[in-house]
């Protein structure tokens, strides 16, 4: 089943290396990627040893000197070709991110298609990198300020997303004219050699040099020999809020660049008058989809109580009708989640709703026997809480669900800003004026809130962050851009004089 689009990605070894991810390289340390659909061996990958990340380091610092010199518009050119590439191997790479991770092949393709569409993204805004012109006070003179790469950048991403939220950096920072080392998750390290392969054949046929892009494989041991390294301009982070307090504490001590995308607590308000089909799409796409493993995954509704039993009951109807299996058979609505290390973080999350005040509607569990062997899978949960319930107040990547009531929105918006996460929020409502409070100032406090969609399902064209404890960061469109260059004020002089600002004086006699 696997061998044939492993083998259009380039993989047909077992095992794959560091730089470029095609060297053969026996008698090292490797990763073992096992599949959590049906627990096989996919492949290995070799562990980067500090040997080779001063190799990879040096070609990439090498290579930035010329790359950097290279007009945006042609590195754009470069990343419309890797589009191009991955529309091509959109169904080989889409299944190995399902096989991999676990999402559904659905999910997958949508993944892949993210990658596409960054690269789009990031081809227009190769001709669009704008600076600033502006009137001096000081006459014959003019000011403007300007734009230049940073230098390298380190990408460290999360086995969820594994190929999409490298491409919203790469391929943005490529054309701000960046050269990238990616520390892909120890989870998906195939996904990261696949697009490594793809993203090669694609730099060779250009004569790019070597190092423009590089890939380290390993633990939180080598992501710290980037983050620790003031070789390293920029660091950006995909992960849980724990990580993220230590990445950006270490790369702040260098006094280095941090983008941090991390924990979600996200929400869905659901109004007297919401549409229920909506209502039921958001509800249980944003809980289950991916498996819960979403850093958009919704975690909490919060349900206007004159309508919380019809919600109530509507959910846990459709519970029972969700298929659980592999994901790449398209009629699972969820597969598996990531290891068995996730399962039983999932089940403690469980054990705790039970030993605090909530109560179970819904009782997830592992699911075993014929087609669960890999002992990933579960089946989702739907708990009550109360909305101060401290269980609800932390993450759990896992397809748990809490419902709890509001009376008016006032209080629904402070339920919802009341956990430290702020990635996205969500209302459902089909009042104008309630909408339009949720999206105020004095509404969500989430770098996302959406309203009548749910709170996963994120388009490239505006920028993906959140603040609190999810980080503050910005990726993908919109202005993030700026967060891979470094802004520079320049002042010419075009007079025969040397007048200062403020009209300050400075004579010579």
């Amino acid at each position: 089943m696997t061998n044939n689009f492993l083998q259009q990605l380039g993989l047909e070894s077992t095992n794959y290396g560091t730089s470029t991810g095609r060297e053969h390289l026996p008698e090292r340390a490797y990763i073992e990627s096992h599949s959590p659909v049906d627990g096989k061996l996919i492949g290995k990958v070799s562990t980067t040893t500090a040997e080779d990340y001063e190799t990879v380091i040096t070609k990439a610092q090498e290579a930035f000197k010329t790359w950097r010199m290279v007009p945006a518009p042609k590195r754009g050119e470069i990343v419309r070709q890797y589009g191009d590439m991955l529309r091509k191997h959109k169904e080989a790479l889409g299944k190995l991110v399902s096989y991999e991770m676990g999402k559904s092949y659905q999910e997958g393709l949508g993944e892949v298609q993210e990658m596409i569409d960054i690269c789009d993204f990031a081809v227009g805004l190769s001709r669009q990198l704008y600076g600033l012109t502006m009137h001096s006070e000081r006459p014959l003179h003019r000011m403007y300020e300007q734009w230049h790469p940073l230098g390298v950048v380190g990408i460290i991403s999360a086995f969820n997303f594994p190929v999409a939220v490298w491409a919203w950096n790469s391929m943005i920072a490529l054309v701000c004219g960046d050269v990238c080392i990616w520390k892909p998750s120890e989870k998906t390290p195939l996904c990261g050699v696949a697009c490594q392969n793809l993203l090669q054949d694609v730099l060779k046929k250009n004569d790019v040099p070597e190092g423009v892009v590089c890939l380290i494989n390993g633990n939180y041991t080598v992501g710290e020999m980037m983050t620790t390294d003031k070789r390293v301009a920029l660091i950006s982070a995909t992960g849980s809020t724990r990580m993220g307090r230590k990445v950006g504490a270490v790369v702040a001590e260098r006094m280095g660049k941090s983008l941090l995308e991390l924990g979600g607590n996200n929400a869905i308000i659901i109004e007297p008058d919401a549409d229920m089909d909506l209502v039921l799409t958001a509800g249980v796409f944003g809980a289950v989809g991916t498996a819960g493993q979403r850093c958009t995954s919704t975690r909490r509704l919060i349900i206007h109580e004159s309508i919380y039993d019809q919600v109530k009951d509507m959910l846990v109807k459709a519970y029972g009708q969700l298929k659980i299996g592999n994901p790449l058979d398209s009629s699972n609505h969820m597969g598996p989640l990531i290891d068995q290390d996730a399962v039983k973080m999932y089940e403690n999350a469980i054990d705790k709703v039970k030993d605090s005040d909530g109560s179970i509607l819904v009782e997830g569990k592992q699911l075993t026997g014929s087609g669960y062997e890999s002992g990933c899978y579960v089946s989702p949960s739907i708990a009550e809480v109360a909305a101060d319930a401290q269980v609800a107040q932390h993450e759990t990547f896992a397809p748990l669900l809490y419902l709890m009531k509001y009376s008016n929105l006032e209080e629904a918006i402070d339920i919802q800003n009341s956990v430290p996460q702020g990635l996205s929020s969500a209302i459902i409502t089909n009042s104008m004026r309630s909408a339009e409070k949720f999206l105020s100032a004095a509404g969500s406090d989430c770098g996302i809130a959406n309203v009548n969609i749910g709170t996963s399902g994120a388009e490239i064209g505006g920028a993906f962050g959140g603040e609190k404890e999810t980080g503050g960061g910005r990726e993908s469109g919109s202005d993030a851009w700026k967060a891979y260059m470094r802004r520079q004020t320049n002042t010419i002089n075009y007079s025969t004089e040397v007048p200062l600002a403020q009209g300050i004086e400075f004579d010579l006699g």
